[in-house]
């Protein structure tokens, strides 16, 4: 195999190649990746579909042969998929490389978690596992991972995040206490529900299992008592 490894801009010329790397990775990766949701027809479909104007696009080509592509935005990488006959032979690690210096003040992505190659991949390149979903937001239904690489300054990175996570709170927070305010306007008692209380913590517990069903407890003691005080 040539040694020789090329990356470029795609063009719409390129995006039928493109289209054949991407279902090759996701075809040889085997149990890594759940079933697609989508039929290669319409993979080729929305390849084709894609705005070059919205997301960079480059391409890796090993002695003029598709290697690898990578699809990123300002915030996001969305796809890097390299061909199965060129994994391994840092294919992968260029295309990574090259998106790092075009957003050197980090970037986050999406990675399946049966996906244990790709997720040493992204481990051995810097990148920090973040929170874990169930999969319910994704075509495939299948639980994945938020990934970031920080960038030359992972804390001023991690507190931007922080910050986009703060500002969701706030609007979460606003929404419970205008809904706990109009249930005061219909409730028939004022007196508080211990047994409801305790099932809205286990739900809440089950999509954050990290702070347990203790600490959620006291967190929505807590959210209900001020929303209860700022309803009066």
């Amino acid at each position: 195999m040539s040694t020789e490894l090329t990356l470029r801009p795609v063009t719409r010329d390129d995006l039928p190649a493109v289209a054949e790397l991407h279902l090759a990775a996701r075809h040889g990766a085997g149990d890594a990746f759940p079933p697609s949701a989508h039929p290669d027809h319409e993979a080729r479909e929305w390849v084709a579909s894609w705005d070059l104007s919205a997301y960079d696009v480059w391409v890796a080509e090993r002695g003029g042969e598709p290697a690898g592509y990578a699809r990123w935005t300002a915030t996001w990488l969305d796809d890097l998929y390299v061909h199965p006959d060129h994994q391994g032979h840092g294919v992968g690690s260029a295309l990574f490389e090259l998106v790092a210096s075009r957003r050197p003040d980090g970037f986050c992505l999406w990675v399946f978690e049966s996906n244990e190659p790709a997720r040493a991949f992204y481990r051995r390149h810097g990148c920090l596992e973040l929170e874990r979903t169930d999969g319910s937001a994704n075509e495939e239904r299948a639980p994945d991972i938020r990934v970031a690489w920080p960038g030359a300054d992972p804390v001023a990175f991690l507190r931007g995040l922080i910050d986009e996570t703060d500002l969701v709170l706030g609007d979460v927070l606003a929404r419970r206490t205008a809904l706990t305010r109009a249930v005061q306007a219909v409730k028939p008692s004022t007196r508080r529900d211990p047994a409801r209380e305790a099932e809205i913590a286990e739900r809440v517990a089950a999509v954050a299992p990290e702070l347990g069903v203790e600490r959620v407890a006291r967190i929505v003691d807590a959210i209900i008592t001020e929303s209860l005080d700022a309803s009066r």
